[in-house]
């Protein structure tokens, strides 16, 4: 897509990792201690699975490293492939824990839903599965299925213990996998039916990051209508709300939890900050940056972490759920996070448009804005346009590697269409 305001902003450098039909990536992208970039191109084919990839950013060099349903041990099965990770790798001693996702769906009732019937002579998904790569030996380990043919849409781990949780998708399913013991449980939806419910009746968008408290090893994922969870892998019980706080703000917006469309009250993403022994984290739709403190059950607000464009303007951005491209950089001072900014300097004509899942409702730019947490500074370092002037689109992930490097997953046209890959952000750092 062009831009109006060509090659005057960051220039985004696009990579192509040799995969033809590359479609969206939401999250699976991360730095490694090897000093490598790691990241899933996804794929919406019924034959062709997700792919896993490295890039090395000082030799610039991309390495091709597993097939997701090949490393699940379903190449040959017949079923619906393992299409994308929905979720960051996770490390420890040398491996990448992350999960997978299914990247094919079937339209009911107007929306995406997971497919119940066959697809030209395909059968049904089997379920995303618990992965774990390895580094040094381009070793891939199978650890778990998920129950019931359900995807891996949100996880966490807690490196220290040896856990992993997860919800699925689309019932929102809590799981916790115990990877010293390899049991696997299921608590059962989260929230209603989750995005398997019935518009206006038992539908509930679901939380897309989850937290863990490195100090006790607690875990909290949030509800859209507002509502903070607790779960105590020490307990025998269940997530447990809590009473005492929640995410339900004026400066968030309002939103019925019934209908899809946005994120409604859930934090967007969210990760511990072990020098203010709190978390930082960011509401999509309202970009308000906030700290969650769980031991004190508080919730603060800090800043819109909004392009300055949109602020001038009082808009939202145009992706329906906000973007997940917020992390911590590596002088854990400074928060990196990819947002939108407005074309113009008047609000779109269809700017009150819904539309029923996480997608564009218009083109907008891409920025980079920073946080610097000890100095309470903002800085918009602008839009970011690749060489011919055209605005990187589609933007749900960051990896920040140890030389402040930004890096994302894109949207970029090719002479057989559009693919996403993997690009780089360049903008001036101190």
């Amino acid at each position: 897509m062009e831009s109006n305001t060509k090659n005057k902003g960051l220039l985004a450098q696009p990579y192509y990792s040799g995969f033809e039909i590359a479609h969206d990536t939401y999250q699976a992208l991360s730095s490694a201690s090897d000093g490598k970039i790691y990241y899933v191109l996804s794929s919406e084919s019924l034959t062709k699975a997700g792919q896993l990839y490295s890039l090395d950013p000082e030799t610039d060099k991309i390495e091709w490293l597993a097939d997701l349903s090949e490393a699940c041990g379903e190449i040959d099965s017949n079923t619906i492939p393992q299409g994308k990770s929905h979720v960051p790798f996770f490390e420890k001693d040398g491996k990448l824990y992350f999960g997978t996702h299914i990247g094919v769906y079937e339209m009911i009732d107007d929306m995406e839903r997971l497919p119940v019937n066959p697809m030209e002579g395909v059968e049904n998904y089997l379920g995303g599965h618990f992965l774990s790569w390895d580094m040094e030996n381009k070793v891939m380990e199978d650890l778990a299925i998920v129950p019931d043919g359900e995807g891996v849409l949100t996880m966490t781990m807690d490196t220290e213990r040896n856990q992993i949780y997860a919800l699925t998708w689309p019932s929102g399913n809590f799981l916790h996998l115990d990877l010293n013991t390899s049991e696997l449980k299921n608590f059962g939806p989260i929230s209603e039916k989750g995005e398997a419910g019935v518009v206006g009746e038992d539908y509930r968008v679901l939380c897309r990051s989850i937290l863990v408290s490195p100090e006790n090893g607690n875990v909290y994922y949030t509800t859209s209508d507002g509502n903070i969870f607790c779960y105590s892998p020490n307990s025998m019980d269940g997530p447990a709300k809590l009473e005492d706080v929640n995410m339900r703000r004026d400066f968030f917006g309002s939103y019925d939890p019934k209908v899809p469309g946005n994120m409604g009250y859930n934090w967007r993403r969210i990760f511990w900050h072990d020098e203010d022994n709190v978390a930082y984290g960011i509401h999509g739709n309202s970009n308000y940056l906030f700290k969650f403190d769980p031991k004190n059950s508080k919730i603060e607000l800090i800043e819109r972490l909004s392009s300055l464009p949109s602020k001038r303007m009082g808009m939202y951005d145009q992706f329906s759920y906000g973007y997940l491209g917020f992390d911590l950089g590596p002088d854990k001072e400074t928060l990196y996070y990819l947002t939108g900014g407005p074309l113009t300097d008047r609000p779109p004509n269809d700017g009150t448009k819904q539309i029923a899942k996480g997608a564009a409702k218009n083109l907008e730019n891409l920025h980079l804005v920073t946080y610097h947490l000890p100095t309470n500074t903002y800085t918009d370092h602008g839009p970011a346009f690749y060489e011919d002037g055209s605005i990187p689109t589609y933007v749900n992930a960051i990896a920040i590697d140890k030389d402040a490097n930004v890096f994302t997953m894109a949207r970029m046209q090719k002479p057989w269409g559009e693919i996403q890959d993997l690009v780089k952000i360049h903008y001036p750092k101190k």
